[in-house]
């Protein structure tokens, strides 16, 4: 069987490197590495890198690397095309062109960095210092600021969210969050839109903010490409898939990460990120494989135990949370904290790293 990956991030490449390697398959991405991105707040903070070569983590595998971005998928003919006009084929597509910072609010494109950035904002950064500003109150939000407070101390930070910060934490996870913010300097500008980005700074919904840099930190959207072919998604863009990370409207297409709109048991749909991510893409493997030996596919099973938040590189919250990802007054913060998160990253990328050589070596709560 001619299977297709496209989209190399946490998701793509657990699926790719479960697969029963007796297929052809063929890993298609945008860039030529893989990129761990809940370190990109580490990279802007100067970290050398978070990127590894794909021809190294699949060394061995007999997985066929293409670089290209891919434009159009037409399920019909069961090809996809790559933005240079290639054009590739596949017996089963599995779909993990991931999510990125919305830049879709007036001027963010324009006059304010991203996450996606974090290599540029460095160099920015290490230039000069002046007011910088952080908008978006969730954990991608109050990393950077609490990262780069603590990295850059001629720059003075500030973060403006529309509601408290993280509050998806507990009560107790939210007030270190507020001290550790408190403690670095952050200056915290709560229940604030931020309407658009100009050269300046910010156009809020209660004024003007001057700032030299702003690094935007919303809501996170998804590739169009999806939508445009005509597989069913919700109103975000994300694919709707079965028990199996199956497309309900197109069998031949699976659809795992933050692309798709996955009903978890007891929680409802999956919120985009790496702890639900890599499962969602290790079960359509899963899936996958045991479809082509004429087996029937396991439904989908996922429990979520912790919400994590680095606040620089010594500080943080462990946010214990029910199966439904309510938190519940169990935490764990400071150093601890921060080396637990640590942990967690390394689990990723170890993860990813061990699945080259053992396949299935990747668990995941149930």
């Amino acid at each position: 069987m001619d299977i297709i990956v496209i989209g190399a991030g946490y998701a793509g490449m657990t699926a790719a490197l479960r697969l029963d390697r007796r297929h052809r398959i063929t890993l298609v991405s945008a860039t030529d590495h893989f990129t761990e991105r809940v370190r990109l707040h580490e990279l802007a903070a100067g970290r050398p890198s978070v990127s590894t070569p794909l021809a190294e983590l699949t060394r061995g595998t007999g997985i066929h690397l293409v670089t290209g971005r891919v434009t159009e998928l037409d399920p019909a003919g069961k090809r996809i095309v790559l933005e240079d006009g290639r054009e590739l084929g596949y017996d089963t597509l599995i779909y993990a062109l991931g999510s990125f910072t919305d830049t879709s609010v007036p001027g963010v494109a324009e006059h304010a960095y991203t996450a996606e950035d974090a290599d540029k904002l460095a160099v920015r950064l290490r230039a000069g210092g002046g007011r910088l500003t952080v908008v978006g109150g969730g954990l991608t939000g109050v990393e950077l600021a609490t990262e780069l407070a603590e990295t850059y101390p001629d720059w003075r930070v500030g973060l403006v969210a529309g509601g408290r910060p993280v509050p998806g934490l507990s009560r107790r996870g939210r007030a270190h969050v507020d001290g550790t913010l408190a403690r670095l300097g952050v200056e915290v500008t709560m229940g604030t839109r931020a309407e658009a980005v100009t050269p300046g700074g910010l156009r809020t919904s209660r004024g003007e903010i001057a700032a030299d840099v702003v690094v935007w930190a919303g809501s996170f959207a998804v590739s169009g490409v999806a939508r445009r072919a005509g597989l069913a998604v919700d109103e975000r863009g994300r694919a709707l898939v079965d028990e199996t990370m199956r497309s309900v409207s197109h069998p031949d297409v699976y659809v795992v990460g933050d692309a798709a709109a996955v009903n978890v048991p007891r929680a409802g749909v999956s919120r985009m990120s790496c702890a639900i991510g890599m499962p969602i893409a290790a079960h359509a493997a899963d899936a996958v494989n045991a479809r082509a030996r004429g087996r029937a596919a396991a439904p989908f099973r996922f429990r979520y135990l912790v919400q994590c938040v680095s606040l620089g590189r010594r500080d943080g919250v462990i946010q214990a949370v029910r199966r439904d990802d309510a938190p519940i007054e169990l935490v764990l913060p400071g150093r601890l904290g921060a080396w637990v998160k640590e942990l967690v990253c390394r689990y990723a990328f170890v993860s990813v790293r061990l699945a080259r050589r053992l396949p299935r070596s990747y668990v995941w709560p149930r």
